[in-house]
């Protein structure tokens, strides 16, 4: 039988015709999908073979180098030593901005972030690995400067040098700058390739054994009327037509359908190509911040001054975020280096404004290097270029020929003198038969010529050119009033194409940059302006909650005038908090967000808490669009803020696209159940991962959570440092899936929180194991709140004896301990007590026969216990007795001791403040609440205190019954600055509360201790 691919096609098919082009189409499309062409007749064919080379070479010549900051042989960069992989990804095809192209970028930095595959440069006609398809066409986008022709002179040259596509046999670069001077031509697709390649004359370019590719670079600078709905068919290759024509049935596919294509385009224009004609749309995003630093150094090669000048740019994060853009790199890089080369006295660039200007005087002792003759004025040739850049930035228009140059007076018999002045922001280009056009290196360069010449107009003509309008003397408008004019316009433009410009305007009032123009001699006086007008309008203007955009542009103008106040009253509220509860819009935190990340402030720590203040409705909206900053901060304190299982989806893929950066989370009292427990857990898990502290307490999470989490911290568990889960009804399923992963040996946790957590003794058999299994680590252990009872403690008693063990703080208060629970544990502490540093033992019915045991421990003078907690736990005058004499005998070491809720009495308190008298006894709080204390008490603490005031800092004497004499002495010892005390307590409190404060207090003295 004969194969299914060389039999003649049916002419019907369920009743409808199959015409012969579409015939055609199903040999084609089953001849692509084949791995690749084979081209016999390269290796045989000598002459092909001649041809071939003698191709590549001249491609190898022609796109080995990269455009430099001067023309001559001796400074050209090779594009292999400096090539740095760009940022590219699929990108979904769609509604195209018309934004202005640093909008555009800065709009992407803000998006929730999701995981992306990234495309090399090379692999753009490769399908990803979950992809099964064909891909014939390309469509490449990306703003102006962002390394969209440097990426295809790459994939040029690594293929003319037999590195990459092999299979691949023929590469055919054609820019539709110089497409665009065939725009009246006639002729056929065989004509333009032998008119631009005439040494493929003599070879059959579209024989089906050939793999060809088509690279059509500028889209955006396209001069043809690209019609694909147009009817007029073309399917031979020496069929004469129109080049427009030619050009769509090419993409199209009906005219050599076996060859590749691909386009490269800004996105404005990336429209004029239908979606059904593109099988893959790339977006190049420019550097990240890894790639900004190895272009820096590949650039530089001298690793000091690379050094000075990536932090100098990281310093200021709206240039360092400028710099994904490669062209404003090249133009960092160009001022930068001559600054640090040679230790000018004049200020490094800060913003963006100086750095521009700087970079036009650069490029204007460039042209006194190379003409030393300087038979042009300097100012006048600036003037000229201000006036082209700026009428035809009115017009949008970013290619000039020769006939825009001679109507801003610019000779083009003397263009190269011109373009030598500046030769890099002024570009000089040549397509076929020599014609010339004209463009600067950067759409940015051409904004900054513009509102210079918007400048210089008005303080040396006393025209404003942004009406016309000559302003005499008697009647002349205030520079304010320009600069209200020029910010009003830009508010007003919808797609923002003039925010760069105002930017540029505002930024030339200052007289650091007025300076540098009068040293270019382009500036003929001083007029320095005030611009505290200018920035109250500003902010006026900001109160009128305009779009997310603007906001952000007005946020950078107010950079570029050097006023800082607004932000850091914004990052102030962020950080600490604000008691007025000022609602700010959805609008303005999604503005808000792009300018935290530009504003150079270092953002260690951020509180949603303090932001969504009582709209806890809007939590989920806000934390979308604050996920960019969440991703940037070291602390992150979400706790209390209304985030359910979609936040935590939200949230955790953000994490997962930076998860190195986090160290501390905190989503303490938000409803996320076990759902959003597992969604925490999957960032736990990548390798890259560095979070060290983590609470969820209050969380409604089960065993069914803990297993999620166990098993993300089984799988990377060396970076966890705290665990809390407190308030969560683990119980022994959940509390056992936790001990595992305490007894992985790489695990480090030092910190595991579980007091409310329903433990029971069967709980602490699986944590007692876990722990004796890998004693060293952990370091804080609290349970309380739970009911381990007596047979619990002895369980962690036995922890405590292994002299591996390094606990320094067990807290067990209300957790049933009677005094044989205290029994064990003294023995334990009598064993190795040289760890333990704080107890807590408060809530339990321990009474005098149990705090006589841990007095035994404190008589030992290995004892270290520095805070003991032993509030409400049946003490009496008798366990005073006994408490003090330990304290007596070993005096130095203790620093808090809370004996609140107890029955001392008067009798107890003066045991008690015998210890105080001791010169050795170091006990820096104290707390004595709701203990039948009188006057007499205090009088005896006054004594006390007359003896030895230098150590104690905090008395809790709430909730007593002192008469009038009681509160004077105390109130004497508060007063007097001869006593240490900062905090002393005397009003009485109700029962209900009193506890709660001590709590709080003992937490609080805690911390700052540890601090």
């Amino acid at each position: 039988m004969k194969n299914k691919r060389t039999m003649d096609p049916p002419t019907e098919f369920k009743g409808s015709v199959i015409t012969e082009p579409v015939c055609k189409k199903m040999k084609f499309e089953q001849s692509v999908n084949q791995p690749q062409y084979m081209c016999p007749e390269f290796s045989h064919d000598s002459k092909i073979s001649e041809v071939l080379n003698t191709f590549k070479s001249n491609l190898r010549e022609k796109f080995k180098c990269l455009y430099d900051v001067s023309s001559t042989e001796k400074s050209l960069t090779l594009l292999n030593e400096i090539y740095t992989e760009l940022n590219i990804t699929e990108s979904e095809s769609g509604e195209i901005s018309n934004e202005h192209e640093v909008r555009q970028i800065e709009t992407q930095s803000r998006r929730t972030t999701t995981e992306e595959t990234p495309i090399k440069c090379n692999d753009i006609f490769k399908p990803l690995p979950q992809q099964v398809k064909h891909i014939r066409s390309v469509l490449t986008k990306g703003v102006a400067g962002i390394g969209k022709t440097v990426s295809v002179q790459k994939f040029i040259l690594d293929w003319a040098e037999e590195k990459e596509n092999q299979d691949v046999h023929l590469i055919f670069p054609l820019p539709f700058r110089e497409i665009n001077l065939m725009k009246d031509k006639t002729l056929s697709l065989l004509d333009l390739l032998h008119l631009f390649f005439p040494e493929f004359k003599e070879m059959e370019i579209f024989s089906e054994k050939y793999k060809v590719l088509f690279i059509f670079d500028g889209l955006d600078e396209c001069r043809l009327s690209l019609d694909f709905h147009s009817s007029v068919r073309l399917c031979d290759v020496n069929e004469s037509t129109s080049v427009d024509v030619m050009l769509t049935n090419l993409i199209k596919g009906n005219l050599f359908p076996s060859s590749l294509i691909w386009i490269t385009s800004r996105p404005a224009a990336a429209d004029l190509i239908p979606s059904e004609c593109v099988d893959r749309v790339t977006e190049i995003r420019g550097f990240s911040d890894p790639q900004k630093e190895e272009y820096f150094r590949k650039r530089i090669s001298d690793e000091s001054l690379s050094d000075k000048i990536i932090s100098h740019l990281k310093s200021s994060r709206s240039l360092y975020f400028m710099c994904q853009i490669p062209v404003f790199c090249w133009i960092s890089v160009t001022v930068l280096e001559k600054m640090l080369r040679e230790a000018q006295s004049q200020e490094i660039p800060k913003t963006l404004t100086q750095m521009y200007t700087h970079f036009l005087i650069i490029q204007t002792n460039c042209k006194h290097e190379e003409d030393d003759d300087n038979k042009v004025n300097d100012e006048y040739l600036i003037y000229k270029l201000c006036k082209l850049a700026f009428e035809h930035f009115q017009k949008g228009s970013l290619i000039f020929n020769e006939e825009d140059l001679r109507d801003c007076g610019i000779d083009v018999t003397e263009a190269s003198v011109y373009s030598g002045l500046c030769t890099q922001i002024f570009r000089e280009e040549f397509g076929l038969y020599q014609g010339k056009v004209y463009s600067f290196v950067h759409l940015s360069i051409q904004e900054h010529l513009a509102a210079l010449h918007v400048h210089l107009s008005f303080m040396n003509n006393n025209i404003n050119v942004l009406t016309e309008m000559k302003l005499h003397y008697k009647h002349r408008l205030s520079i304010h009033d320009l600069y209200k004019r020029a910010i009003d316009e830009a508010l007003q433009s919808k797609n923002g194409h003039l925010d760069l410009f105002l930017r540029f305007l505002l930024g030339l009032s200052l007289e650091s940059n007025q300076n540098l123009l009068l040293g270019l001699r382009i500036q003929t006086g001083r007029s320095y302006h005030n611009n505290v007008k200018t920035m109250g309008y500003i902010k006026h203007k900001m109160r009128n909650n305009p779009t997310p955009e603007k906001v952000i542009n007005l946020f950078h103008c107010l950079s570029e005038l050097g006023d800082y106040l607004l932000m850091r009253e914004i990052l102030y509220r962020l950080k600490f908090g604000t008691s007025r509860k000022a609602q700010i819009s959805s609008s303005q935190w999604s503005a808000l967000v792009f300018v935290l990340l530009t504003s150079g402030q270092e953002f260690k720590t951020f509180n949603m808490n303090y932001i969504i203040n009582a709209n806890k409705a809007e939590s989920l909206n806000f934390l979308q669009k604050l996920l960019p900053v969440i991703c940037e901060s070291r602390i992150v304190l979400l706790y209390n803020c209304n985030i359910r299982v979609e936040g935590c989806a939200a949230l955790s893929s953000a994490l997962r696209s930076n998860p190195s950066h986090l160290r501390e989370l905190n989503l303490s009292q938000n409803n996320l159940g076990d759902s959003g427990v597992k969604l925490i857990s999957d960032v736990l898990k990548n390798p890259d991962c560095k979070l060290e502290k983590l609470w969820l307490n209050s969380c409604n999470i089960t065993a069914e959570g803990c297993v999620a989490l166990s098993s993300a911290l089984r799988s990377n568990p060396s970076h966890l440092r705290e665990l809390s889960l407190s308030k969560n009804r683990l119980r022994y399923s959940g509390v056992k899936p936790i001990s595992d992963v305490l007894k992985n040996p790489h695990c480090k946790l030092e910190k595991l929180t579980l007091s409310y957590c329903c433990v029971t003794p069967e709980g602490c058999v699986a944590l007692t194991s876990a722990l004796e299994s890998n004693p060293s680590h952990l370091t804080h252990l609290d349970l309380s709140k739970n009911v381990i009872g007596d047979s619990g403690v002895k369980l962690i008693s036995n922890v405590l004896k292994n002299p591996e063990c390094k606990l320094d703080k067990l807290a067990l208060s209300g957790c049933k301990i009677t005094a044989e629970g205290c029994v064990a544990l003294s023995s334990a502490l009598t064993s190795n007590p040289s760890h333990l540093r704080d107890l807590h033992l408060s809530n339990n019915n321990l009474g005098n026969s149990g705090v006589k045991l841990i007095s035994d421990v404190l008589e030992n003078p290995h004892c270290k216990l520095e805070i003991l907690e032993l509030y409400l736990c049946d003490i009496t005058v008798e366990g005073c007795a006994v408490l003090s004499y330990a304290l007596i005998s070993n005096p130095s070491h203790l620093r808090h001791l809370n004996l609140s809720q107890n029955d001392l009495g008067n009798s107890g308190v003066k045991l008690i403040s015998d210890v105080l008298e001791i010169p050795d006894f170091k006990l820096e709080l104290l707390w004595l609440c709701e203990c039948n204390i009188t006057d007499e008490g205090c009088g005896a603490l006054t004594s006390a205190l007359i003896s030895n005031p230098s150590h104690l800092k905090g008395l809790y004497l709430t909730g007593n019954n002192l008469g009038a004499l009681g509160m004077e002495l105390m109130t004497d010892v508060a007063n007097d600055p001869y006593y240490k005390l900062k905090k002393i307590f005397i009003s009485p409190l109700a029962e209900s509360s009193a506890v709660e404060v001590t709590e709080e207090e003992t937490l609080e003295s805690t911390q700052a201790t540890e601090t």
